[in-house]
């Protein structure tokens, strides 16, 4: 994979597909800040994980729903490395509940949480990489925002507008050589999904063409596709990486 920039952010990568990720683009050679709101000794360890490997790592903690720790931590990395060329917003919360009984600050939180930051993180990504007239964002969604699900109204209504909020900062990037790109998940083995009985997976791997679940590496790959020179010509676009689930 060739990459033209640096360094880039990974929020949320102190565990699950966003430890993957980061761990795939150090192995590509970019420098990854690795992004944590309360695992601290998690991001550690992935940091060592990476300089095990030969690859360059940092541990920079915030919270992404609180803006002025956002910008502050873009502007710690630009004071450090004097650029930030790539940013992948995968930070994001659940707090599923039938809609009839979901509270207003329920469904707020969520879209804070997953919406909000990542819109923050691309408006100060496009103004630190406007400079150089390089950059490339990739935002990670959903397969449920493309979908919809029983039970998350709140999480599928924030990364149904990422995916259409990564389109018109594409649009609206294009001319400054800066990218965004979406990507949506479908089912990916994680921590989450080990406590699932065998029944409940036979039962989701029926409902998926390739009969399993995806692994955090494969959206990992995905990810590192669409920030690196190969996919050069790709912008506003959503990748859905989900074994056929959903292919409209």
């Amino acid at each position: 994979m060739k990459f033209s920039g640096k360094n880039v952010l990974v929020t949320g990568s102190s565990r699950g597909i966003g430890a993957e990720i980061a761990k795939t683009l150090a192995s590509y050679g970019l420098k990854v800040w690795i992004n944590y709101r309360s695992g601290a000794a998690e991001a550690d360890a992935v940091k060592e994980a990476i300089e095990a490997e030969g690859g360059q790592a940092a541990v920079i903690g915030f919270d992404v729903s609180d803006e002025t720790a956002f910008i502050d931590a873009i502007k710690t990395i630009v004071d450090s490395d004097g650029e930030l060329s790539y940013l992948v917003n995968n930070a994001g919360i659940t707090k599923d509940k039938l809609a009839l009984r979901m509270k207003t600050q329920e469904f707020m939180d969520v879209i804070n949480a997953n919406l909000t930051s990542a819109f923050i993180g691309s408006r100060e990504l496009f103004k630190v990489a406007r400079k150089k007239k390089f950059g490339a964002v990739v935002n990670i969604a959903s397969i449920v925002g493309e979908t919809g699900n029983a039970g998350q109204t709140n999480y599928t209504a924030s990364k149904g507008g990422v995916i259409a909020m990564t389109k018109s900062f594409a649009i609206e990037a294009a001319t400054s050589g800066i990218r965004y790109n979406s990507l949506t998940p479908g089912f990916i083995a994680t921590e989450m999904t080990e406590v699932l009985s065998d029944d409940v997976k036979a039962g989701i791997n029926a409902k998926i063409p390739m009969n399993r679940m995806g692994e955090a590496k494969e959206v990992a790959e995905a990810t590192a596709f669409l920030l690196s020179d190969h996919a050069s010509y790709i912008t506003g676009e959503t990748l859905k990486v989900n074994g056929g689930m959903n292919m409209a």
